[in-house]
């Protein structure tokens, strides 16, 4: 098993619904639009394991037409019993002294191998974050989001790489950052795993 972490800040769009953004939303097309092109050129399947971002990358994935050949199970799992029941996330990541938490590299790992085992996918990403306005504190601001992504090929064990970013702005617009994020993630592994094949 192979697990990067990095810690980043973003300042982006402070103040701005990124919601409206029509140059926003058509990122997420275009990003969308690669990565069912890489998954489908492959035969792969990818998941997905939201919390703050409430089901908005399986929206993105399924915008794209043919997507029922790349994707065909996403999670929303709001809830940290959910995170267990449906991902199986260990208990012990939310609860006693010293958890890390739901906001955390922890957490979004289990959510992206949970995936990827229950959908029986081979790359799988997770979203957990504080998108606000409330909920923020010193050491996770409003605005942290974890990310994390997970694949495995055949006969191998499952790689997972985890980032978190802070964003800047209104609830909708650090939704809306946080997609962008996953899907640049999303596609950067894939990419990188492609290459592998053609190495």
């Amino acid at each position: 098993m192979t697990s990067r972490n990095s810690l980043l800040s973003s300042k982006q769009a402070a103040g701005i619904p990124c919601a409206v953004s029509a140059k926003m939303n058509q990122q997420h097309y275009q990003l969308s639009t690669q990565i069912g092109e890489i998954l489908h050129r492959h035969g792969w399947q990818v998941s997905t394991a939201e919390s703050c971002t409430g089901g908005w990358l399986a929206r993105c994935i399924t915008d794209i037409p043919g997507s029922s050949a790349w994707f065909e199970t996403g999670f929303v799992t709001y809830s940290n019993a959910a995170k267990h029941r449906l991902l199986g996330a260990s208990l012990e990541l939310f609860e006693g002294e010293g958890a890390p938490g739901a906001v955390s590299a922890q957490t979004v790992t289990a959510m992206a191998k949970g995936a990827l085992r229950e959908a029986n996918a081979h790359f799988a990403m997770a979203t957990s974050g504080i998108a606000g306005p409330d909920g923020g504190s010193a050491e996770k601001p409003v605005g942290t989001v974890w990310f994390g992504w997970a694949w495995q090929k055949p006969s191998l064990a499952i790689s997972s790489h985890t980032k978190c970013h802070v964003f800047e702005g209104d609830r909708e617009s650090v939704r809306c950052q946080s997609v962008t994020t996953a899907l640049e993630g999303l596609l950067a592994v894939l990419q990188e795993q492609e290459k592998t094949l053609n190495a």
